[in-house]
């Protein structure tokens, strides 16, 4: 029989080991407030354990057991996985009972992720009857995982039978795409059923097969999108009518091109496929949940001046700016007093590019058309996020920031192998001996640069894609829009061996020849 004494503020407390006996009360011995302070277990306890921890002996037994589950393949030291462990177990209790959550420590489990083919953390993957059936793409907060999964629970489309069930289902928060047919044995209702199969966990489904129920808006075969009446306006159409012939392609293309209009709300779980465009976003107190007309008034005044602007390539958006504050303070550099209740307006290119609009925002519109115009002339500069340039750099590691990036790593006489760090990440401390060694080593090379940017605090620029840290890409004399990325070892010879390999010019190593 096990017990473990715990002291809270110094009011100690003896009871039997949750561990071990999770049946068993809690037994005080001495304090009302140490039982007040325990009662608070429960509720935490509780989230965790609605989150399963599966491993290598057993992931395969039980993940057999749910039909639907999505697991969390984390490490105990990743950031991302420390951020999203409260919302992942938040959104576990919500889904309880509906689709179960379960977690892998990677660290101690190696064997199942890499089955699975982890090789980042957190992964995220959805498994039917425990075979992995997806990657997860969806959003990483509590709601947008609940909201995700949700729908991977009943029908990929639901079959409405009357005018008041179509009703019921656009009238809903998020759009809605209905396939209206005339029987069930109509040609294409099997196509449209393939194609909610896939696309169900991104939008909604539902499918009529009596022409009579959607005769208010169409008289024949085809496909309806409805926006959500919250967005209701008086600029485009609420339901747009799909009118070519019905495959899979199709109707992936035609729901890509109309499911947003000319000015969606673009949220943290949606923000990345509205991104793959070059977006316009007015930022202001938004709530569509409460004051869907004070919503509408700013976005109103936004899509008068985006419907004189269609057709130019840029896509217009409003957003919370609640939801966006720490980016727009991190990306954009605009704080909390920047506007007032004004929307701020910044500009997002599908490359990657920022611009902020800094001119009040006025109602009648005239200062958003006189930064579209800047804009599209090519007149605005870009924001760029930075650290300071170090006054002094004559350490072997060069530093680079955002602002001195052109300068140092694409310096056209200097071939340069640069690394992007994270301050917190182990990887790249256990790496620093490594890299400073790798500098030393080449320092009496005057055409090669070791450099080092902290990409957590600096933009990383265009043609380096980094996911995780530490990221290493070689950018040579006369390839500097495509630097190579590094991908073997990190030790000191292997980089020596890259480096002599792919420089461009024979290196200075002293002491190495005859071992490279």
């Amino acid at each position: 029989m096990s017990f473990v004494f715990v002291s809270f503020f110094d009011f100690p407390v003896t009871f039997w080991s949750c561990s071990l006996f999770p049946m068993m009360p809690v037994v005080p011995v001495l304090s009302a407030v140490s039982l007040a302070l325990l009662s608070l277990c429960p509720t935490a306890l509780s989230a965790r354990r609605d989150v399963l921890e599966l491993g290598d002996a057993d992931f395969d037994y039980l993940a057999t057991e749910h039909e639907t589950m999505l697991v969390k393949f984390y490490a105990p030291w990743c950031g991302h996985c420390k951020k999203l462990a409260p919302e992942f177990e938040k959104a576990a209790s919500r889904l309880k009972g509906l689709v179960q959550l379960a977690k892998v420590d990677c660290t101690a489990n190696s064997d199942t992720c890499g089955r699975f083919g982890v090789t980042g953390y957190p992964t995220l993957k959805i498994f039917r009857s425990g075979k992995d059936s997806a990657p997860y793409d969806g959003p990483r907060t509590a709601n947008g995982i609940y909201n995700y999964m949700k729908k991977q629970t009943g029908p990929d489309s639901v079959h409405l039978k009357s005018k008041e069930d179509l009703q019921n289902f656009v009238n809903n928060y998020d759009a809605s795409i209905v396939g209206v047919f005339s029987g069930t044995e109509a040609l294409r209702l099997a196509e449209f059923l393939k194609a909610a199969s896939l696309l169900r966990e991104q939008f909604r489904f539902a499918h009529i097969t009596d022409l009579q129920i959607s005769e208010e808006h169409t008289q024949t075969e085809s496909v309806l999108l409805f926006r959500p009446p919250r967005l209701s306006n008086a600029f485009e159409d609420s339901v747009v009518v799909f009118k070519d012939y019905l495959t899979i392609s199709s109707l992936r293309r035609f729901i890509r091109d109309h499911i947003y209009g000319l000015c969606p709300h673009m949220t943290v779980e949606n923000r990345d496929r509205l991104r793959v465009r070059d977006l316009l976003t007015a930022y202001y107190d938004l709530d569509y949940h409460h004051n869907v007309r004070g919503s509408n008034y700013w976005r109103n005044r936004v899509m008068k001046v985006a419907s004189k602007y269609a057709g130019r390539g840029l896509m217009f958006s409003v957003a919370n700016k609640g939801d966006f504050q720490a980016e727009l303070e991190d990306d954009y550099g605009l704080g909390t007093s920047d506007g007032v209740e004004l929307p701020f307006v910044t500009i997002r290119t599908k490359l990657g590019h920022k611009y902020t609009m800094r001119e009040e925002f006025t109602r009648d519109g005239q200062s958003l058309e006189r930064f579209l115009e800047d804009y599209f002339a090519g007149r605005l500069k870009r924001y760029i996020r930075s650290e300071p340039v170090p006054e002094k750099n004559t350490a072997p590691v060069k530093a680079v920031v955002a602002e001195s990036f052109d300068e140092i790593v694409n310096d056209p006489d200097k071939d340069v192998l640069i690394q992007f760090y994270s301050p917190s990440c182990p990887h790249c401390k256990r790496l620093e001996p490594v890299y400073r060694e790798l500098a030393e080593t080449l320092y009496s090379d005057t055409n090669i640069v070791i450099a080092k940017m902290n990409a957590v605090e600096n933009d990383v620029p265009l043609g380096y894609d980094v996911q995780g840290f530490p990221t290493i890409y070689f950018a040579p004399v006369g390839k500097k829009d495509d630097p190579v990325r590094y991908q073997g070892t990190r030790e000191l010879k292997d980089f020596l061996k890259f480096l002599k390999r792919e420089a461009s010019h024979n290196l200075v190593l002293p002491g190495f020849k005859d071992e490279l």
